[in-house]
């Protein structure tokens, strides 16, 4: 979008020249960006024609913009040459990221401890973008385990976590941020806007989320808010269980969050 309306406004001659290369230099770095993202959603390598078709970029363009991303080890083609996908420098870059931001490097033992004691998988979650994403998650031990990839993005109204990311953002605000496909679930089930709003407002009021049964009719997520040093709801701790645990024992996974949350977010800058 960003890049048709630059590309009008230098036809129609409302940029100079000069910003005309430098709105030409944005738009290469917006399609990077899309290339990226769409890499990320697909979580396996790409043909370069359906990377262009995925990013909505000529064939040539996308074929320059992976050369270059090649030579910088951002990307690496696969086996036969046919394809790519994220090359050494991404890890590079993620295992950076991990080390240096406080979120991740104190979430991790707490997650574990978490998954061990309490026997559910716990994850670390975030918003990226208009999508809700898990950024760490530690599965319990035994027979069965209910885990989440890593990474894939998730319309936010269909997990507890997100209620609570949205919590300090005004009704306009996420009105204006969900699409409207987000409030449809796997099975054709919809969430009523105005009741998801409502949602939002009661998990700011308890500090802790429920759902149950949403984007999986046997599943049930917990999720208590990790708030930076301003008060501001920065990611979420998780548990995903069974939907017929019994309310006693969701209650008290809920406090192991709540307490787990609120130690962890004292730490937080």
């Amino acid at each position: 979008m960003m890049s048709r309306i630059r590309d009008r406004l230098t036809r129609e001659g409302g940029l100079a020249p000069e910003a005309a290369e430098g709105a030409q230099r944005q738009r290469g770095v917006d399609r990077v960006i899309d290339l990226l993202e769409a890499l990320l959603r697909a979580r396996a390598p790409l043909r370069i024609g359906e990377l262009a078709r995925r990013i909505d970029a000529p064939r040539s363009t996308t074929y320059s913009l992976v050369k270059l991303l090649l030579a910088a080890d951002v990307l690496e083609a696969s086996e036969d040459g046919n394809a790519v996908y994220f090359g050494r420098a991404i890890g590079l870059y993620g295992h950076a990221y991990t080390e240096r931001n406080p979120i991740h490097r104190l979430a991790r033992p707490v997650l574990e401890r978490l998954a061990r004691e309490d026997g559910c998988t716990a994850q670390l979650c975030a918003l990226h973008g208009d999508k809700y994403v898990v950024l760490d998650s530690v599965s319990a031990g035994g027979i069965f385990r209910i885990t989440a990839e890593i990474g894939v993005p998730v319309p936010i109204p269909w997990t507890a976590s997100g209620r609570l990311l949205l919590a300090g953002r005004s009704d306009a605000e996420i009105r204006a941020l969900i699409p409207a496909a987000d409030y449809d679930l796997p099975d054709g089930r919809r969430i009523d806007p105005a009741g998801f709003l409502e949602n939002i407002r009661q998990a700011r009021r308890d500090g802790f989320c429920v759902t149950t049964s949403l984007s999986d009719r046997f599943t049930s997520c917990l999720a208590a808010p990790l708030q930076d040093a301003q008060g501001r709801v920065v990611a979420t701790l998780c548990f995903v269980t069974a939907a017929d645990q019994p309310a006693a024992l969701k209650a008290g996974l809920v406090a192991a969050l709540v307490a787990a949350a609120a130690t962890l977010s004292a730490s937080l800058p």
